[in-house]
């Protein structure tokens, strides 16, 4: 017994460093797993707020053509508003899917700046489809437009902590 006492104090020793070294690395597996888990989410999202930009632009490309062909934009490739029905359909059924991801996962900063774009863009369509030929009333609803993006795309650095970005803002001969 006299031996045992003796020993207890090492025997302690170990089961205290056992439970310390248990503790130490099933913290260090649930600090890894969150980190992990939340860079997963991360990259998630941005997959879902440029497939959300993706599909949005397709329309706006889209509205940049036909306006062209009304002669009030100057987008190299004219395309009429028959031709472009299908495809403008198309992009907006597209669209819809991206929404809804956009507002599964999207914060709600940069859901809200999603919407004042895509509502700029549906402004745009209106007035295509109106077949107006109005230069000035469309430049002004492309600033608008491109308000409604820099506000996006503002939006989705901020909320994935990425450094500003470029505006996208493109100075054309004719402006």
């Amino acid at each position: 017994m006299h031996a045992f006492l003796q020993q207890l104090p090492a025997l302690i020793g170990v089961v205290v460093g056992a439970l310390g070294s248990y503790v130490a690395i099933v913290r260090g597996d649930q600090a890894r797993f969150r980190r992990e888990r939340a860079a997963r989410w991360e990259e998630r999202r941005l997959e879902v707020y440029a497939e959300y930009a993706r599909t949005l632009k397709k329309s706006v490309t889209l509205t940049y053509r036909v306006a062209s062909h009304l002669d009030n934009d100057p987008h190299p490739h004219p395309l009429s508003l028959t031709e472009a029905e299908p495809l403008l359909a198309e992009a907006t059924v597209g669209r819809d899917p991206s929404g809804e991801a956009l507002i599964l996962l999207g914060s709600p900063e940069v859901v809200e700046k999603a919407r004042a774009w895509v509502s700029a863009v549906m402004e745009m369509e209106r007035f295509m489809r109106a077949e107006t030929h109005d230069p000035d009333a469309w430049r002004q609803l492309m600033d608008h437009q491109r308000a409604g993006r820099e506000g996006y795309y503002a939006a989705v650095r901020e909320d994935l902590a990425l450094p500003p970005g470029h505006s996208g803002r493109w100075l054309t001969t004719q402006e």
